[in-house]
C-alpha cells in the first residue's frame, strides 16, 4: 500500500522537525553505536548481533546496588507475550508491544511521549503468540512490522505515520514479528508464517521511503526480483535449482520463513538470515535436502544474491527450524567468524566470509536425531530410527511415533544469545526438553495450518529445563551454567563490567559474573521475562532495561511443559534500573 500524498506531507513535516532536533540516525552512527554505549540503535545492540556493551559503570563490584528507576505499563487488556528489545536514541526509548503497538517514552523518567497502535484486521494468523520483537531506527524514523504483514514507519518525535507498506497477504498465513535491521541505508526484513505454507524470503527496502529494492526467496525454485525507483521489477535470479532438492510441487509452498530477522556485518558486507522449517513437517512427503530451509544464508546486501549457505538440518522432520541468529565476531587468527546456536541442539562456528564450517558441537545434553556433525562434509550424522515414521507405511492415518530431543521448541529458540569480546565466550539461553512426535497425512490449503504432524512436549529432568550456558566456541565446552526450573525464553546481554544479564519466566531479571557464572543480582519484575535486556549511558549514568510479560510459544505449544508453568502470570511492562546516587 503506497501513500504518496501522505508521505510527501509527512516528509515535509519531518524536515521541519529535523531542523530543531538533534542529528538523525545515520549508517555511520548505527555501525559505531556499540562502541560507545550511548544509545541502542539496533536489534542486537549492534547489527552483528553480539549484544555486548562496553559500559562498565555497573560491574560485579557494585551490581548488588542496582535498583529500579521507573516502570511503565503497556496497559489495556492486551497483556500477551512481550518479546521486544527497546531502542534508545536522543533521550527517547522506542519499545514495541503485543498486538502491533509501539510506545515512545522518556528514557530517563518513563514518561509516555506518544503511542501508535496498528489497526489489525480480523483473521490474522500468527503462529506463536501476538508478539513483536522490536523496531529499527533510521533518519528520523522508527520502523516496525505488524501481525498482518505490514511495515510501518513513524516520525520519532511525533509518532505520526510517514510511510506504510504491505509485505504480503495475511490471509495466506503471512505475518511479521521480527525487528528489522538497517544495512547501508536499506531496511532488511523477513517473513513469518512457515506453519501455513508461506514461501520465506528476505526483502530490502529504502529505509527512508519504504520503496522495495530487491527480494530474495529462501525456497529453491522461486524467482527473486529487483525494483527501480518507479517500482518496476526485473528478475534477480532463481534461488537454487528448481526440483534439485524438492520433489514435485511441494517447493511452491515450502516454508523456510525468515521469521526472526537477521544480522549484518559491515566488515563482510553480508547480511545473515536464518531460515525456518520446510513445509509441511511430514518429511516423507518431500524427499531431499529441501534447500534453503533450516539454513543460514549469507546475502550480498547490494544485490540480494546468496553468497553462501549452510544447512543445519537437511530434510528436517522435527520442526528444528534454522532461524536462530548468526552472530559475527573476530577470532584470534584474524578470521571473521560467526556463531549460531541452532534449534536442533548443535552450535555451529562458520567462516563469515566463505561459509566454511570451522566447528560444531552440542550445546544441550540430549540429542537423539543425530550423533554429531561431520566437520568435513558439514552434514549431520543422522540416527535413522530417530525420524518420525511415514504414515503410508502403516494404516495411512498416523506414522510411527518417536521420542526426540530437543523438542521442536529447540535447544534455543527466538531468545537471542550474546557474545563478549572480553571473555571470548557465547552466553546461550538453552533448554533441555524432548517430545513425542508423529507424522500425519496433509495437503496444502491457503490460510490453513500446514503441519502433517502431531506432538507433545516432555520434560527431561526433574530439577530444570532452562540453563544459561557460557560456551567456548573454540573448544565446544560449557564453561559454566546457571540452571532454571522453567524454560528460558528471553535474550541475553553482556557488558564491559564483566556481567551477563538475562530474564526468566518466573519473573526475574538476573546478573551473573561473566567469567564464573556466579549470580550476583536479581530483581522480580512481576511477570515472566521473555525479552532481551539492553543497556545505555545517559547523563553520566548507566541504565539497564528489560520488557516483562509472560507469553510466546511455550504456553501455547508446550504440552507437559506448559502445564508445569501454567501458574505464571501474563503482563506488559518496561523496567529500567541504574545505580542509586
Amino acid at each position: 500500500m503506497r501513500l504518496p500524498a501522505l508521505r510527501a506531507i509527512a516528509l515535509a513535516a519531518l524536515a521541519g522537525v529535523s531542523a530543531a532536533a538533534t542529528a538523525t540516525v545515520s549508517d555511520q552512527m548505527i555501525q559505531n553505536d556499540a562502541k560507545s554505549g550511548k544509545n541502542v540503535l539496533s536489534w542486537g545492540l549492534s547489527t552483528d548481533g553480539q549484544r555486548y556493551s562496553p559500559l562498565k559503570q555497573v560491574n560485579t563490584a557494585n551490581v548488588a546496588r542496582l535498583a529500579p528507576v521507573w516502570a511503565f505499563s503497556f496497559g489495556g487488556e492486551k497483556q500477551r507475550g512481550q518479546e521486544s528489545q527497546p531502542l534508545i536514541y536522543n533521550g527517547k526509548m522506542f519499545v514495541t508491544a503485543s498486538y502491533s503497538r509501539i510506545f515512545a517514552l522518556d528514557a530517563a523518567t518513563g514518561k509516555k511521549l506518544w503511542k501508535y497502535e496498528h489497526r489489525l484486521p480480523e483473521g490474522i494468523m500468527p503462529c506463536c503468540d501476538v508478539v513483536n520483537r522490536g523496531a529499527a531506527l533510521y533518519d528520523n524514523l522508527v520502523i516496525f512490522s505488524t501481525l498482518d504483514a505490514q511495515l510501518v514507519a513513524l516520525n520519532q518525535d511525533t509518532g505520526e505515520l510517514v510511510w506504510k507498506e504491505k509485505i504480503d497477504d495475511y490471509q495466506a498465513g503471512y505475518s511479521n514479528t521480527a525487528a528489522p535491521i538497517i544495512a547501508n541505508g536499506l531496511l532488511l526484513t523477513g517473513v513469518s508464517g512457515g506453519e501455513f505454507g508461506v514461501v520465506g524470503r528476505v526483502e530490502a527496502r529504502d529505509a527512508k521511503t519504504g520503496r522495495l529494492v530487491w527480494t530474495r526467496p529462501t525456497v529453491e525454485g522461486h524467482m527473486g526480483y529487483r525494483y527501480d525507483a518507479n517500482g518496476n521489477k526485473t528478475e534477480n535470479g532463481i534461488s537454487g535449482t528448481t526440483n534439485q532438492t524438492w520433489p514435485g510441487d511441494l517447493w511452491k509452498n515450502g516454508g523456510a520463513a525468515t521469521w526472526l530477522g537477521g544480522t549484518f556485518d559491515a566488515k563482510t558486507g553480508l547480511a545473515y538470515f536464518g531460515t525456518g522449517n520446510p513445509a509441511p513437517w511430514n518429511s516423507h512427503l518431500r524427499k531431499g535436502d529441501n534447500l534453503f530451509s533450516c539454513s543460514t544464508l549469507a546475502i550480498d546486501v547490494k544485490t540480494g544474491q546468496i553468497k553462501w549457505h549452510y544447512q543445519g538440518t537437511p530434510n528436517d522432520g522435527w520442526d528444528f527450524d534454522g532461524v536462530n541468529e548468526f552472530v559475527t565476531y573476530d577470532a584470534a587468527d584474524g578470521k571473521r567468524l560467526g556463531g549460531k546456536a541452532d534449534r536442533n541442539g548443535f552450535f555451529y562456528v562458520i567462516d563469515a566470509n566463505s561459509g566454511h564450517l570451522e566447528n560444531a558441537f552440542p550445546f544441550v545434553k540430549k540429542i537423539t536425531w543425530a550423533t554429531g556433525i561431520d566437520l568435513k562434509t558439514g552434514r549431520p550424522d543422522f540416527v535413522p530410527e530417530g525420524r518420525p515414521g511415514d504414515p503410508t507405511a502403516g494404516d495411512g492415518k498416523k506414522g510411527a511415533s518417536v521420542f526426540s530431543a530437543p523438542s521442536f521448541l529447540g535447544g534455543k529458540n527466538q531468545m537471542p544469545m550474546a557474545y563478549s569480546p572480553d571473555t571470548k565466550l557465547f552466553y546461550v539461553p538453552a533448554n533441555e526438553w524432548g517430545m513425542e512426535i508423529w507424522n500425519e497425512p496433509i495437503a496444502y490449503k491457503k490460510g490453513a495450518a500446514y503441519l502433517g504432524a502431531g506432538f507433545t512436549i516432555k520434560t527431561l529432568n526433574d530439577d530444570y529445563i532452562g540453563a544459561l550456558r557460557a560456551m567456548d566456541p573454540k573448544t565446544g565446552k560449557i564453561v559454566w551454567e546457571v540452571k532454571n526450573n522453567a524454560p528460558l525464553w528471553g535474550g541475553v546481554l553482556t557488558t564491559g563490567g564483566n556481567l551477563v544479564f538475562w530474564g526468566t519466566p518466573e519473573g526475574y531479571l538476573k546478573a551473573a559474573d561473566a567469567k564464573t557464572g556466579k549470580v550476583v543480582w536479581e530483581y522480580q519484575t512481576g511477570s515472566g521475562v521473555v525479552a532481551p535486556p539492553v543497556t545505555w549511558e545517559q547523563n553520566g549514568a548507566q541504565y539497564i532495561a528489560v520488557v516483562s510479560g509472560w507469553g510466546g510459544a511455550v504456553p501455547l505449544w508446550g504440552g507437559d511443559v506448559a502445564r508445569k508453568v501454567n501458574y505464571l502470570e501474563q503482563g506488559g511492562m518496561v523496567w529500567v534500573f541504574k545505580l542509586p546516587k
